[in-house]
């Protein structure tokens, strides 16, 4: 559902809910176009997975480097015109619980200045399960391209996205800290 709120080229950011090592593969087939996105080095070990999210867009980091290369990665990419893949909670979630954003999403966004299109996936990856895609409509921090938003503000717009993607979940979700 949705799926023409995603811009046909140019720089975006796809903000995807993160809760299985299969989401970047099952986004980057719903959308249709290249998508690049950062995974963490340990992936890259087995040759076999490794090589096959190598081909999906991947690239690798280091606990040390990860800020700065995630960073310049993605300025790289959507300098280009490029469309990148964000997990905004920053690493995957399991239990279907919510957790805050990670800043990076709309810092990314506002210095690149690129809309964020929030996609969430719900449902389960397990045969006869149905797996529900819902794309929500370009979110734009245009007020504050140019600017240098302090991060009490990068943190709510991350947020916002966040909450956006949640918005569209079906599934028995729990909210921010809440226990199972």
């Amino acid at each position: 559902m949705g799926k023409e709120n995603v811009p046909k080229d140019g720089g975006m950011i796809l903000a995807v809910n993160h809760k299985s090592n299969w989401d970047p593969i099952f986004a980057g087939h719903i959308v249709r176009v290249q998508l690049r996105f950062m995974a963490k080095a340990d992936l890259f070990k087995n040759k076999l997975f490794g090589g096959l999210i190598k081909k999906l867009g991947a690239f690798s980091d280091t606990a040390r480097q990860r800020r700065y290369r995630c960073y310049k990665g993605a300025f790289s990419i959507l300098k280009n015109n490029d469309a990148m893949l964000i997990f905004p909670e920053g690493h995957r979630i399991k239990n279907g619980k919510r957790v805050k954003a990670k800043l990076g999403v709309s810092m990314i966004a506002v210095y690149a200045k690129v809309p964020v299109i929030p996609l969430c996936i719900s449902g389960e990856y397990k045969p006869f399960h149905k797996v529900t895609v819902t794309f929500g409509e370009p979110i734009t921090f245009e007020e504050y391209y140019g600017k240098k938003p302090d991060n009490e503000t990068l943190q709510t717009l991350a947020d916002e996205v966040m909450q956006t993607i949640y918005s569209f979940d079906n599934t028995d979700i729990k909210k921010i800290g809440e226990q199972k």
